[in-house]
């Protein structure tokens, strides 16, 4: 292996499975040239926990997913025990049901309410602390510390693409989010390849998934039989070299490789939903007052849901609380919505009063005006948004409706 440091931006390239070739192999901040004669190992059931050590050792704070309170969420992973092994879920508009998995399979879900923002955007940051002395106020030092480095366990494909979008908005701009570059700066990222999709997934249509092809420093592939339980790796880091190398594995078979791509193959089949993407920003600019807005409206509780389990919304409030005595004083940041009323307020009201509105706004933003400002679509085809809504709002049928003309009741 040859190894090349320079600096570089955040963004990876994912190395060919073809192994030999110079190419060049980003970690956040860090660009690496390598030589790698195989890049694609197997991994047996073992390993995997092998694996979570390796990198536990190395001073990682590894999250994976793991089963609490009925869901499939996120949290600090010790071992590979605490991963859902065995669990998979069930999801459809407004539903969403845990179920045990016959075939053990360790990731044998889809994504669930918390996406990796949960991490890297935190919900609440405390920005700055203040007190009062005697007759003075002063600001106390508030320099946020990052957490160590995370290690994500187990990052689908379109919450890739999320977080590619949130490195755009948040570190790419003029301003630069210092908080989330300080969570961001080191992450080491374990990808899955999904190899089922939810019945809410349109991740196809919106080209981010279901296949893992860049922005990794390891990517898996579970293949599971009535004889096996292995994992398919694929390296796409100087840093994945350097982890993998702690792991017993064998070389990948022509078969394993070819197994692997099938099972991707078959989840991007099994998706029913998606979106038309084709002159999507001008379908949304030309529709503005659609009769279909007041249908959705009709429906829509306002109650943010679609943000908070989205992994590209990024809106935040800034409260200042203090304690009874007056003496302390904090600035907290908090996420916020466009669904809440007082997200637009200014002086005399709220700019948005109407549920037709606020949804029109998020919608809008999402597909279209996300594209003026950022470059990309604000939407990664995950589905939360659908599964996670408590009336079963589906933004695939909203962009279908809008595009046909239609202004029918529910979908």
């Amino acid at each position: 292996m040859h190894e090349t440091a320079l600096r570089s931006s955040p963004e990876v390239s994912t190395i060919p499975p073809d192994g030999g070739e110079l190419v060049p192999a980003i970690a956040y901040g860090v660009e690496v040239s390598l030589v790698v004669e195989n890049t694609q190992k197997i991994l047996d059931r073992g390993g995997l926990g092998t694996l979570v050590q390796a990198l536990l050792r190395r001073g990682y704070q590894v999250i994976g997913p793991t089963v609490r309170d009925k869901a499939i969420v996120l949290d600090q992973i010790e071992s590979d025990e605490d991963l859902p092994a065995g669990w998979t879920d069930e999801q459809a508009p407004g539903q969403y049901r845990l179920k045990r998995h016959e075939d053990k399979a360790v990731f044998g879900s889809v994504v669930g309410p918390q996406s990796w923002k949960k991490y890297l955007h935190p919900a609440d940051v405390k920005l700055w602390t203040a007190e009062r002395r005697g007759g003075s106020f002063r600001i106390l030092n508030n320099e946020p510390q990052p957490p160590r480095p995370y290690a994500f366990l187990g990052v689908r494909a379109c919450d890739l693409a999320a977080i590619a979008v949130q490195d755009r908005v948040l570190t790419q701009d003029k301003y630069h989010d210092p908080i989330y570059g300080g969570r961001r700066n080191g992450v080491f990222i374990v990808a899955q390849q999904c190899t089922q999709s939810a019945a809410t997934c349109f991740c196809a249509s919106m080209d981010t998934g279901p296949e893992v092809r860049s922005g990794f420093d390891l990517a898996l592939t579970e293949l599971l039989d009535d004889n096996q339980h292995l994992f398919l790796v694929q390296v796409g880091s100087a840093r994945g070299v350097q982890v993998l190398a702690e792991v017993e594995t064998a070389a990948a078979t022509a078969a394993q490789v070819g197994q692997a791509g099938k099972a991707v193959e078959a989840a991007a089949r099994q998706q029913v939903r998606s979106i038309d993407r084709t002159g999507i920003k001008e379908l949304l600019y030309d529709n503005f007052e659609h009769a279909r807005w007041e249908n959705v409206a009709g429906r829509c509780l306002t109650c943010a849901n679609c943000t908070m389990v989205c992994p590209t919304c990024f809106c935040t409030s800034v409260e200042d609380v203090s304690d009874v005595s007056g003496e302390h004083a904090e600035r907290w940041r908090r996420w916020d919505s466009c669904f809440t009323m007082s997200y637009s307020y200014i002086h005399g009201g709220s700019v948005r009063a109407s549920t037709k509105s606020r949804y029109r706004q998020w919608m809008t933003h999402k597909l279209a005006s996300w594209i003026d400002q950022f470059g990309t679509s604000g939407c990664v085809g995950c589905g939360r948004c659908i599964t996670w809504c408590p009336v079963g709002i589906d933004i695939t049928e909203e962009v279908r409706a809008l595009r046909e003309g239609g202004n029918d009741g529910n979908p």
